[in-house]
C-alpha cells in the first residue's frame, strides 16, 4: 500500500509546477531589478540622444531603486552601442536610448551588422519626438535660410555641414535639406552632436543640422546662431525662430524620435514593466517641463506599437537612403 502524501509535499509541488508553467514571469517582473541598469548611448556626452538618457536616468533610479547609470559607447552611427546591448544579457538591465538614426537608418547603411536589429533590440517606448535645429557660425555672413542656400547655389560645395555619424538623424536632415534646396553640401560626420557643435562654434565646420536641446545651449554662447528649425511648425521655447519653411525652402520638414531599447528576448513582463514606468514618468509635469525646456515633445507608446513602427522605418529607409545618396562612408 503506497505511503500517503503529505499536505506540505502536496503545496510545493503545486508551487513548483506553477512557476515552471511557460509564460508565467511574474516572480521575475516582481522582483526586477536585482543589479544596477546601465543606459547606452551611442554617440558623444552633450548630444540630444545623451541629454535624454541622462534625465530618464535620473527618473528610473528614483523609481526602481537602483543606479541607474549612462555610458557614451559613440561610433558607426550609434551602432556600437546598440552592438552592446545586442549582446547583453537578456535581463532588462542594459538598456539602449535609441533614435531614428541610430536605430533604423545606420542599420540599412552597415555593410555589415554582428546582430539583427529587428530581433536583437527589443523596442520598449517611445521617449520624445524633436525636430533639429539649423546651427551656423556667427561669423558667417549669411543669417537666414535663404541666404545660406544662394550662397551653396553660387559656390558648390563651399559650405559643409556637421554631424553626429554618417546615419544619424543629423546627417538625414541636412541631406534632405541639400536635397530639396537642389545643392551641394559637403557632410562631415563626428562621433557625436557635441563634438559637433564644439567644431562649428569653432569655424571648423560651417553649419549643422543639430538636436534642438545642444544647439540652444551652444547658440546662448554667441558662438553660434540658429536659423531655423526642422519642424512643421515652431517650436514652443523658440518661438521667434522660423522653421525651415518658412525662411527659404517651402515643404521642408524633418522630426526625429527617441525611445528606449533593451536585449532582444527579454522577458516581456520585464519589457512591460519599463514601458509603464518611463510612461508614468514621462506623465510628470517637472519631467515635461525639462524635456519642453529643451525643445523636446515627450512622447510615449505601448513595446508592440513601437515595435511595428521600428518594423515599418527600417522597411522605408532600406528604400529611401539609396534616393536621397546616403551612404555609411
Amino acid at each position: 500500500m503506497p505511503a500517503p502524501v503529505s499536505r506540505r509535499l502536496l503545496v510545493c509541488c503545486a508551487a513548483l509546477l506553477t512557476c515552471a508553467t511557460p509564460g508565467w514571469a511574474a516572480p521575475a517582473a516582481d522582483a526586477w531589478p536585482s543589479q544596477p541598469l546601465k543606459i547606452m548611448v551611442g554617440f558623444a556626452a552633450g548630444g540630444a540622444n545623451d541629454i535624454v538618457a541622462r534625465i530618464l536616468a535620473k527618473e528610473l533610479q528614483q523609481r526602481l531603486g537602483q543606479s541607474v547609470v549612462v555610458e557614451n559607447r559613440g561610433g558607426a552611427g550609434g551602432l556600437i552601442a546598440s552592438e552592446v546591448v545586442a549582446k547583453a544579457p537578456k535581463n532588462g538591465c542594459t538598456l539602449l536610448l535609441g533614435s531614428i538614426g541610430s536605430n533604423t537608418v545606420a542599420p540599412v547603411l552597415a555593410k555589415k551588422l554582428s546582430f539583427d536589429p529587428r530581433k536583437d533590440l527589443e523596442p520598449i517606448t517611445l521617449v520624445a519626438e524633436s525636430g533639429n535645429a539649423l546651427l551656423v557660425n556667427a561669423a558667417l555672413p549669411y543669417k537666414t535660410v535663404q541666404e545660406m542656400i544662394e550662397a551653396a547655389r553660387k559656390a558648390p560645395g563651399s559650405i559643409n555641414y556637421a554631424s553626429s555619424g554618417n546615419g544619424s538623424t543629423l546627417h538625414l536632415a541636412g541631406a534632405l535639406f541639400a536635397q530639396q534646396a537642389g545643392v551641394n553640401l559637403v557632410h562631415v560626420p563626428y562621433r557625436g552632436n557635441g563634438p559637433a557643435i564644439t567644431d562649428v562654434s569653432g569655424g571648423q565646420v560651417q553649419a549643422i543640422f543639430s538636436g534642438i536641446p545642444p544647439a540652444i545651449t551652444s547658440a546662448k554662447t554667441g558662438q553660434t546662431r540658429i536659423l531655423a528649425v526642422t519642424t512643421k511648425q515652431r517650436v514652443k521655447n523658440l518661438p521667434n525662430v522660423p522653421t525651415v519653411a518658412e525662411a527659404g525652402l517651402p515643404g521642408y520638414a524633418f522630426t526625429s524620435w527617441y525611445g528606449l531599447f533593451t536585449t532582444g528576448g527579454t522577458d516581456p513582463a520585464i519589457v512591460e514593466r519599463l514601458a509603464q514606468e518611463v510612461r508614468k514618468i514621462m506623465e510628470r509635469p517637472e519631467v515635461q517641463a525639462q524635456f519642453e525646456a529643451q525643445g523636446l515633445d515627450p512622447e510615449t507608446s505601448d513595446p508592440k506599437s513601437f515595435k511595428q513602427q521600428i518594423d515599418r522605418e527600417l522597411t522605408r529607409w532600406s528604400r529611401d537612403v539609396k534616393t536621397m545618396g546616403i551612404t555609411a562612408d
